[in-house]
């Protein structure tokens, strides 16, 4: 025998129901990690098939030739529909398309799952942080969590940080948490065209100095602590520098606006809203300086972007 025999190609199921490409806080975070291994993946890997399961038609125009898609006629951009797809229908759905290994790109798997499974893990702030939560929201992630890193074949973890914290939080054995990091576009870079920037700031409305904050607006990005830390930057310095909180509006964001008014900010904090994907190298480059004062992040990809871009 002169080698070990190949095995053949395997199909892989990829549950992309997360997938979201519309210009809301949806389409931002995990949305990315999503959207950017369905376009990459196929691509970098020829040998195996893959099928994504979403609901995203959007997604149609986009999708690699080597990518399957088997879109859902559910509504799974609702949190309680998407659960019932993937606990009741999700194994008929792999048992139908024969797949071999189901790599689940968030947090949960079916209970009764047919196949070998993957998961990844982004982050466990429902544990670390679970006032910055809805309770039934924290709740479910933290059972399904839990649920999916025990019957998983294999875990991902997309930094060094997440798996010390599935390792810690959920007893899983080291052994069986691969770490992934999260990668990004190539058009992150430096802007040498500098009327491209203009051009933004013009149709944008964005000031010529500007301190840029990127990321949804909930507790855990802790924009209530930057505000509050610019202000005393502003009551001790004449700097011209506006803020700019750029990003969508999450939950129990309604307090930032109030805090805004309440410091007599008005003028000098902008909330531009939802900021496209294909724009932000450009705001990166738009700014003077970026901050990010998060509380916790499983990665964190906004400080990667803006360093790249300078």
């Amino acid at each position: 025998m002169h080698g070990e025999k190949r095995r053949k190609p395997a199909h892989i199921g990829l549950n992309a129901h997360l997938l979201s490409l519309s210009e809301t806080y949806r389409g931002a975070g995990i949305n990315r990690y999503i959207h950017s291994l369905l376009l990459a993946l196929p691509q970098v890997d020829g040998r195996h098939r893959y099928t994504a399961f979403l609901g995203e038609k959007r997604m149609r125009g986009q999708s690699p030739p080597a990518l399957n898609l088997r879109l859902s006629r559910l509504p799974t951009v609702k949190p309680v529909v998407r659960i019932l797809w993937e606990q009741l229908l999700q194994p008929f759905e792999l048992m139908k398309e024969k797949i071999d290994l189901l790599h689940s790109l968030a947090y949960a798997l079916p209970l009764a799952c047919p196949t070998r499974s993957v998961v990844t893990i982004h982050d466990l702030s429902f544990l670390l942080f679970p006032h910055a939560f809805h309770r039934a929201n924290r709740l479910y992630l933290a059972a399904a969590t839990r649920q999916a890193v025990r019957q998983a074949d294999a875990v991902v973890a997309v930094s060094a940080s997440t798996k010390r914290d599935v390792v810690r939080l959920l007893g899983v054995p080291e052994e069986k948490v691969a770490v992934v990091p999260n990668g990004m576009d190539e058009s992150f870079r430096p802007v040498t065209d500098r009327r491209r920037v203009e051009a933004l700031r013009r149709k944008r409305g964005l000031p010529q100095r500007m301190i840029l904050f990127v990321g949804t607006l909930e507790p855990r990005k802790n924009a209530e602590t930057l505000i509050r830390a610019y202000a005393r930057l502003r009551r001790a310095s004449a700097i011209p520098h506006r803020l700019v909180l750029a990003g969508g509006r999450g939950w129990r964001y309604e307090g930032l606006f109030a805090l805004v008014e309440e410091l007599g900010l008005q003028d000098d904090v902008l909330f531009p809203g939802f900021v496209p994907y294909d724009e932000l190298p450009l705001w990166y480059n738009a700014a003077d300086l970026f901050v990010f004062p998060s509380l916790y992040e499983g990665f964190g990809l906004p400080p990667l972007e803006a360093m790249a871009c300078g």
